[in-house]
């Protein structure tokens, strides 16, 4: 049986706006009106048709008889001393989806609503994780403690279905202040007293139900689906029959999480909040031993870790890892944590709960070298593993490896893409050998002295530093690339050897007799160094 927890974030805006003010606020500073809750204050946004209307207020403003919608004018006729800020919509939103995923600590799937009207909330799966804090009233209980904690006043609700749990947290009452909790056999009977714009239908179809007399929910289960459905004008009378299905449980309601949740994770939780780095780090070899444990029972392995802190303040902190093959050794997961820095994890006041995810999973299968090779197979999964640590240590944008592409240029032959998750091979033997690293650019050489038109150079100069040719081969004739320019032209390169032992690797751009004629306007061949061989 499903069971969903709605979290209904009381005055949701205002309080984003009073922890901003609070961070904002400074020691010696004179005291801020606005976080005084004895001073009526509201948040100020212009509707479509470019009125200042009332987006939210404080207890004490609507204690003084203002409304959400009110606008501006007519507030302050009423209360000339209410305080107006300007709201921030998309602050309120980021805002939310941050709470969200500090509320994975409950469940690993978090879902955020966005109901207008000071509706806003969250809402939590907990099927079959309730019985980890106790039941669900004990849950219920600790979600509404930990954000009184924080300051943030909210009601929650514990239902089979998203519509039940939100409609019994925003209207539902229950005894001595615990939260509602409704089950598969008494979810009908708890909805029944409550008004119908619990059911989150659109205020049009809402005025329409109270003209027909269709206050409560209850109301509602007597009459007939398809006469309901055909009352309303548009599309009204449906909108309102798929809510009443919804909540009762006859279709079904999809919730979007706002980070899909793992299907592997380990998470703990103790009473004191942890605020050292060698707490985290000894929680955290068990929590991979957890997490390695089902991977191995499945055949899985994990490419991707996140190491996700709660901590005591509201805020959450992360570390992800990743890993250029699947594995599920927790050593090798710990070893990687360290070289990324655990450092990095902002403890603040402390952590009071640590949860490991495998983001990125894929099969395990097992590999059956052949014995010839399996000195390479060793050498290749040490490369593996030495490419994650440096990578995890030095960041993938700096942990490089080449990649071949079809150019006739050797410039344009590679480029550097991350090594993460690449196959590094050997190069394959050539018969001309060429340079580890090419001159980016190829740098000129001067007064080369050489046979024409083919000859290779019996001297140069490069660096300023004369170098006499005692060994020489070539050339090779690479072919230009005209579709890229108009005026490419053909290199040939030779390797040579001076008489100190230093061997190079160089070419002459352009043919004489074929690309260069002798002409004044025509641009000679010329002589290039493009790198030195070992």
């Amino acid at each position: 049986m499903r069971r969903i927890v709605s979290v209904w974030l009381i005055d949701w805006p205002i309080s984003v706006r009073r922890r901003s003010l609070e961070r904002a606020r400074r020691p010696a500073s004179p005291p801020e009106p606005a976080l005084d809750p004895r001073n009526p204050f509201a948040l100020i946004l212009k509707n479509s048709r470019g009125a200042a209307v009332i987006h939210a207020l404080n207890p004490a403003a609507r204690a003084a008889g203002l409304r959400r919608g009110q606008t501006q004018a007519d507030a302050r006729a009423m209360v000339p001393h209410l305080i107006g800020q300007a709201a921030d919509p998309a602050a309120d939103a980021r805002a939310l989806t941050a709470l969200a995923q500090w509320a994975e600590r409950w469940s690993p799937s978090v879902s955020v609503d966005p109901s207008e009207e000071g509706l806003e909330g969250l809402f939590l799966d907990v099927t079959g994780a309730a019985h980890l804090f106790g039941g669900e009233a004990a849950l219920a209980e600790q979600i509404r403690q930990r954000l009184a904690e924080a300051g943030i006043k909210a009601r929650v609700a514990v239902a089979p279905t998203p519509g039940a749990a939100w409609a019994l947290a925003r209207w539902g009452e229950d005894e001595a202040g615990a939260a509602p909790i409704a089950t598969q056999d008494d979810a009908r009977d708890r909805l029944a007293p409550l008004p119908v714009e619990a059911l989150r239908i659109a205020d049009r179809t809402l005025a329409q139900a109270r003209r027909f007399g269709l206050k409560r929910i209850g109301d509602l289960y007597p009459m007939p689906r398809a006469g309901l459905a055909r009352r309303f004008r548009n599309d009204g009378g449906v909108d309102l029959v798929r809510r009443l299905d919804q909540a009762l449980g006859h279709v079904g309601e999809a919730l979007v999480p706002v980070r899909p949740p793992p299907r592997y994770r380990s998470w703990e939780t103790w009473m004191e909040p942890v605020a050292d780095l060698e707490g985290v780090e000894t929680r955290l070899s068990g929590l991979a031993a957890d997490l390695a444990a089902p991977l191995e029972r499945d055949g899985q392995g994990a490419r991707a870790l996140t190491l996700t802190g709660f901590r005591s303040d509201g805020r959450t902190t992360s570390l992800s890892v990743r890993m250029g093959r699947p594995g599920r050794d927790a050593s090798v997961w710990l070893r990687l944590f360290r070289e990324a820095g655990l450092g990095k994890l902002e403890l603040g006041f402390g952590l009071d709960a640590l949860m490991l995810t495998a983001d990125v999973v894929e099969p395990m299968a097992a590999r059956q070298a052949a014995l010839e090779r399996e000195a390479e197979a060793k050498q290749a999964e040490s490369l593996t593993a030495l490419i994650d640590r440096l990578t995890a240590r030095l960041g993938e944008a700096r942990m490089l490896a080449p990649e071949a592409l079809d150019s006739w240029l050797p410039e344009r032959a590679e480029r550097l893409r991350p090594a993460l998750g690449r196959r590094i091979e050997a190069a394959p033997c050539e018969a001309v050998r060429r340079p580890i690293l090419l001159l980016d650019p190829p740098e000129p050489i001067r007064d080369p002295l050489f046979d024409l038109p083919d000859g290779a150079p019996a001297r140069f100069t490069w660096r300023r530093a004369s170098r006499r040719v005692v060994r020489s081969e070539g050339p090779e004739r690479v072919a230009p690339e005209w579709w890229r320019t108009a005026r490419a032209r053909t290199r040939d390169y030779y390797c040579l050897e001076d008489a100190e032992g230093g061997r190079y690797w160089v070419f002459r751009e352009g043919l004489y007799g074929r690309e260069y004629a002798g002409g004044p306007d025509e641009r000679p061949p010329s002589w290039w160094m493009h790198g030195v061989l070992a």
